[in-house]
């Protein structure tokens, strides 16, 4: 590595709820620091996720779609999203192919009209439309701001994806390496569990539950002398019907969530993990401060 040519820097992917971030941030990467759902608003907190080479390394920021905020949560959430744009090097505006630019688009856009950092437009989902469809998605956003790069992707198939990262890496200023080699987010462990179990939560149960679901995590510590990990985990919802739906028959669901869960955490830690699972009605969570700040959600942030 030649430290002297070395380039390093934060870029920042924001966008509408559900079109793709999470997906892409893992595709860079290369395995699981964001959870994926095809419910919006999956991300509640700024997911660090970092790549490197021997050339360069980035640090990108998940931040939690930008929408009209229904309730504190809500608010946290799309202020989380606006601050990091004026805390990083490059944004990454990710869009959906097959739909066409709306207000939630615009609103962003106004927001990045501010951001004196490069602005690429990343077009995302481009294997659901047709490529003839492209060039008149790509001029409708020109028409509202003058983008650095607009590149267009598919997160899942990894279509184009080394292309961003080459063209993210040619914008960087020369800089130093952060986090060690073989780091991939700035996040303790205890955050990754507590979002695998949560997104085992959001593949699994009915609309109703998604966005009124939190996971703690009470206890986590090995076996002396055994190869095991022991984790206890709590599943948060607001009311009593929800905790019926995510314990399930018989607790088959929550069983489910559990056996899920187990693989991808066994995966990350390469231990063995005991994992127990409680659920818990907290009415209204989403709008106590206190409840939130127990979970994570900072209100001094907003």
């Amino acid at each position: 590595m030649d430290k002297e040519n070395y380039k390093s820097g934060f870029v920042a992917l924001i966008g509408r709820p559900n079109v793709g971030k999470s997906t892409l941030l893992n595709a860079i990467i290369g395995q699981k620091v964001a959870i994926m759902s095809d419910k919006p608003q999956t991300t509640r907190n700024k997911i660090h996720g970092v790549y490197t080479t021997d050339e360069a390394q980035i640090v990108f920021i998940d931040t939690p779609g930008i929408h009209k905020p229904k309730h504190r949560l809500g608010e946290f959430m799309s202020k989380i999203a606006e601050n990091t744009l004026n805390e990083v090097d490059l944004t990454l505006f990710l869009v959906n192919a097959e739909e066409e630019i709306g207000k939630g688009d615009r609103y962003i856009i106004e927001r990045l009209k501010k951001v004196n950092q490069p602005v690429f437009l990343v077009i995302n989902k481009i294997d659901k439309v047709h490529p003839d469809q492209l060039l008149p998605i790509i001029d409708s956003y020109r028409n509202e701001l003058q983008f650095a790069e607009v590149i267009p992707i598919s997160a899942l198939n990894r279509n184009n994806v080394d292309t961003l990262v080459y063209e993210i890496i040619t914008r960087l200023h020369e800089g130093p390496k952060y986090y060690p080699d073989d780091q991939v987010t700035d996040h303790p462990e205890h955050f990754i569990v507590a979002e695998m179990i949560r997104e085992k939560v959001l593949h699994l149960t009915r609309e109703e539950i998604p966005h009124s679901v939190a996971v703690t995590i009470e206890q986590m510590k090995s076996r002396e002398e055994q190869n095991i990990i022991d984790i206890h985990a709590t599943i948060i919802v607001e009311r009593s019907s929800q905790k019926g739906i995510i314990i399930g028959k018989q607790g088959d669901m929550l069983k489910e969530i559990g056996t899920r869960a187990r693989k991808d955490i066994e995966m990350m830690l390469g231990n063995k993990v005991f994992l127990e699972l409680w659920v818990k009605v907290e009415k209204d969570w989403r709008n106590r401060g206190k409840i939130l700040r127990e979970f994570g959600f900072n209100q001094q942030d907003y």
